[in-house]
Formats: C-alpha cells, sequence, structure tokens
C-alpha cells in the first residue's frame, strides 16, 4: 500500500507548479491538461474556459511525489487539515527553503531550534498549502 498527497489548487495548479519548481527545485514528472483528455467531462463538471487548466500533473520534491490538479477550476476551496512535512540535512538548508516558502504565506511558527530539531517551523503557502519544515537532528 502507499499513500500520496494529492493537492488541488482550484486554477492555480500552474502557477503552484513553477512556484515550486523555483523554490524547492520540484521536477514536473506529468502534466496533463483538460483539453488533452481523450473524452471531455460531463457537462458542468468543469468551469466553462477551463480547457487549458491542469487535470493532472505529477511532481518530485526530493524522493517524494506529489500529484496535483486545478480541480473543477470553480475556487473556493483551500486544503486544509494537514501539512507536508519537509525534512532537510541542515539547519541551514531548512532555513533557506523556509524563507522561500514564507514569501506571500501566513507563518504560523517561525523558523527555529526546538526540542526536537536545531530548526523547524510551520507555514502556510500562498496556495494554502500546510507545510513543516523540520531540520533533521545530528546523529
Amino acid at each position: 500500500m502507499h499513500v500520496q498527497p494529492y493537492l488541488f489548487f482550484q486554477g492555480r495548479c500552474e502557477e503552484a507548479l513553477d512556484y515550486y519548481q523555483k523554490v524547492l527545485g520540484a521536477e514536473v514528472t506529468m502534466l496533463m491538461r483538460f483539453e488533452d483528455a481523450p473524452e471531455p467531462p460531463p457537462p458542468g463538471v468543469l468551469a466553462p474556459g477551463s480547457e487549458r487548466k491542469i487535470m493532472h500533473a505529477s511532481f518530485r520534491v526530493g524522493d517524494s511525489e506529489i500529484m496535483a490538479s486545478d480541480g473543477d477550476c470553480k475556487g473556493g476551496v483551500h486544503p486544509q487539515g494537514f501539512s507536508l512535512s519537509l525534512s532537510v540535512p541542515t539547519p541551514q538548508e531548512a532555513q533557506r527553503l523556509f524563507a522561500a516558502l514564507a514569501e506571500g504565506s501566513q507563518v504560523q511558527m517561525p523558523i527555529g531550534p526546538t526540542f526536537f530539531s536545531p530548526m523547524f517551523g510551520m507555514l502556510t503557502d500562498r496556495f494554502g498549502v500546510g507545510w513543516m519544515v523540520v531540520a533533521e537532528p545530528a546523529a
């Protein structure tokens, strides 16, 4: 069994993918637009004018694969109740990535040392995705 995150960006998926490529070094491994599907969606499922939006995408961040979509492009729904945890080997890398993700975000816990990590912080990025950035403790 394998559990994988699937994020819905309500019309902002391409912007999110570009952002994650820039700040996290993400690699888009698959992308399909609604107009490229072998069959059109049923009437009323997709917001009008959304044919060029992303039906499905996969991207890698480090060793992890995340799937994403524009969803129905009708807006209003934001991810909540979870965060993606980004573990990195050094406090310096944690600070760098946190600062990059923090641009335009809401910081819940500023990055800093904790009892369980030399550097940890929490934020919700500009797309509504929660992130926990953690430096792995020294062995």
